[in-house]
């Protein structure tokens, strides 16, 4: 009686080993047959990630003008700045020249 039931429980487990081979079988061929969505989408994803980057750097023209406002602004203080180190270079040189005329 023994023997028959242990034949009997070994059946069982060996019919369900082999359920189990197949299914893994069959599962590793579907993942290998079928196509990676998700690559795809996220190749997309990320082109339309630059892309909206990309659009962010080309800003709008009322953006373009203040961006030209503040460039000029800038280039007129540099100038200024460069005015201011010219005169004072001259005055300088004027007193250099007054100092050495009174030297004499």
């Amino acid at each position: 009686m023994k023997k028959s039931c242990e034949n009997k429980f070994l059946k069982i487990l060996t019919v369900i080993g082999f359920i189990a081979v197949v299914a893994a079988i069959a599962y590793a061929v579907y993942r290998f047959m079928t196509p990676d969505y998700l690559e795809d989408f996220e190749d997309d994803f990320d082109d339309d990630f630059d892309d909206y980057f990309e659009d962010e750097d080309e800003s709008s023209p009322e953006e373009a003008g203040v961006k030209a406002e503040a460039a000029a602004d800038q280039e007129e203080k540099a100038e200024a700045e460069e005015e201011v180190k010219t005169e004072a270079a001259a005055d300088n040189k004027a007193d250099e020249e007054t100092a050495e005329a009174k030297e004499e």
